[in-house]
């Protein structure tokens, strides 16, 4: 757990930084989503499953924002199949045993017809059986380590060939050749590590260091001792929630500024840049398959419809996108099948034409999970991402790496 300053400190830059839905503005043209369990005859009703409390709100309460801007949105354009939807949203706490009760009363009691949530990995692992079980739909916006395939979850986050490849790749191409890997102790850090490692040394560099914090972890005076031994040309940095505030804190006081020692975060998008100051992260690197800088009308739309929404300083990132995107893609989907069956939409989901959206045209895969681009950004003053490197088309995505899952892939019937 985070110390008693630091989570005071997180929580009132929160509240500078993010607008939250209660004290929201309602857009032009519509009521805004309804929040209780009680949906109304003519009415449908999904989960929206975030953590809206602990070390993973820093990123969580934005991907519910962006989430329910997409819903108050369909339900002013006339809903799905002629039905208003009504958002039953529940607090996941950053505990994974919390994910899964909140998923088991979403799925059980208040018979949801689908759920949009989740972050990390252990959140998302406590709730596949929950979906499994009930033979319910979970979307999930959220780069992860791949190494799963379900038929009750769509991935739209990046699988690993999709963000920590291409970012090997491009370091590569920049002549780093000695990494040091940082990340938080659960499923996701250490799979895309391990994933990274094999890749790594399959091309003859080397792996300087590996260290991991339990999440939420403020105390990074060990690692930064062992990084400043190593001399890494690259960390690649896996941390997630407010441990990215301590640790970047204690690097810069110990000399070893972005800029001195460059860093490759797979986690900190724009919403973590602001929440922990953008000078604290100027010149860092991240790997996402979206920035708010991105040109294009889509973009451009979704931006001001949620600073509209959460205000004009508020900052839109890759997971809030992909589940805005989520909601959309589970709306062409239901009116797809005509049904609001979770395997009927999910068998419609894959078949579906690109839908436009902020990432540009959006096609989810036989193996659930979305084809998508990857970008390299630099963070900026502003705490904006200057796109640095694009690749050279979409990536499919590919659940199970071949040089660390050899011989495993996914096929969803």
């Amino acid at each position: 757990m985070t110390i008693a300053s630091k989570k005071a400190s997180l929580i009132a830059l929160l509240m500078i930084g993010t607008a939250l839905t209660a004290c929201s503005k309602k857009p032009e043209g519509g009521e805004a989503p309804k929040t209780d369990a009680a949906a109304p005859a003519d009415g449908v009703k999904v989960g929206v499953l975030q953590s809206l409390s602990g070390t993973m709100a820093i990123s969580e309460v934005t991907v519910k924002n962006a989430e329910m801007l997409a819903i108050e949105e369909i339900n002013a354009a006339g809903g799905v199949m002629g039905k208003q939807i009504t958002a039953v949203v529940e607090d996941g706490a950053s505990d994974p045993a919390v994910f899964a009760q909140k998923a088991s009363k979403l799925t059980e009691s208040d018979k949801v017809s689908t759920v949009f949530g989740g972050w990390t990995s252990a959140s998302r692992k406590a709730m596949l059986p929950v979906f499994e079980k009930n033979k319910n739909l979970l979307w999930y916006p959220v780069q992860f380590e791949g190494n799963e395939c379900s038929p009750n979850i769509m991935y739209s986050g990046a699988q690993p060939n999709q963000q920590a490849l291409p970012a090997f790749d491009w370091a590569k191409d920049k002549g780093y050749k000695n990494y040091f890997l940082v990340g938080s102790d659960y499923v996701y850090p250490r799979t895309a590590n391990l994933i990274l490692k094999k890749h790594i040394e399959g091309a003859g560099f080397k792996v300087a260091g590996e260290e991991y914090q339990p999440l939420g972890g403020t105390d990074f005076s060990g690692v930064i001792a062992k990084i400043r031994a190593a001399k890494p040309d690259l960390i690649f940095n896996t941390l997630n929630g407010d441990s990215n505030v301590a640790f970047f804190k204690q690097m810069a006081a110990a000399g070893m500024t972005p800029t001195k020692l460059p860093v490759m975060s797979f986690s900190i998008g724009e919403q973590e840049a602001q929440a922990m100051g953008p000078s604290l992260i100027e010149g860092s690197y991240a790997a996402w398959n979206y920035f708010q800088t991105l040109q294009s009308p889509e973009n451009a739309k979704f931006v001001a419809a949620y600073k509209a929404k959460y205000g004009a300083d508020a900052v839109v990132t890759d997971p809030m996108v992909h589940g805005y995107l989520d909601v959309y893609a589970w709306k062409a989907a239901v009116e797809k099948a005509g049904d609001f069956d979770p395997a009927k939409v999910r068998a419609a989901a894959v078949a579906l034409d690109p839908i436009p959206s902020p990432l540009g045209p959006a096609k989810f895969a036989p193996n659930n999970s979305l084809t998508q681009t990857a970008y390299i950004g630099q963070a900026d003053p502003a705490g904006q991402f200057k796109i640095l490197w694009t690749s050279k088309a979409p990536i499919p995505p590919e659940p199970y790496d071949p040089l660390a899952f050899p011989g495993k892939t996914c096929v969803i019937p």
